[in-house]
């Protein structure tokens, strides 16, 4: 009998959901500062992860959850890039 692997859980910083890790978008602040949308979900840092869905993406803007997760100022390009992730 074999054994049932663990799905790993995220919470998405938008509507504070916990989800499979699979299907949310990961954004990560590297060991240099640098912030910016993870596809692959591998790169070494710090991730926050969001719904793949522009509501969760606006809340997460309006209550700058992404800045508290990180500690740190996030440019208009991160969040442009993150729409267009989430939209294509």
């Amino acid at each position: 009998m074999q054994k049932q692997r663990k799905i790993p859980q995220r919470q998405c910083v938008g509507c504070r959901t916990m989800k499979d890790k699979k299907a949310l978008v990961r954004i990560v602040k590297t060991p240099e500062g640098e912030i910016c949308v993870d596809a692959t979900g591998k790169k070494s840092g710090r991730g926050a992860y969001i719904c793949p869905n522009a509501e969760c993406l606006q809340k997460a803007r309006k209550s700058r959850a992404l800045e508290r997760a990180f500690e740190a100022a996030i440019g208009p390009d991160i969040y442009e890039a993150l729409q267009a992730q989430i939209e294509g």
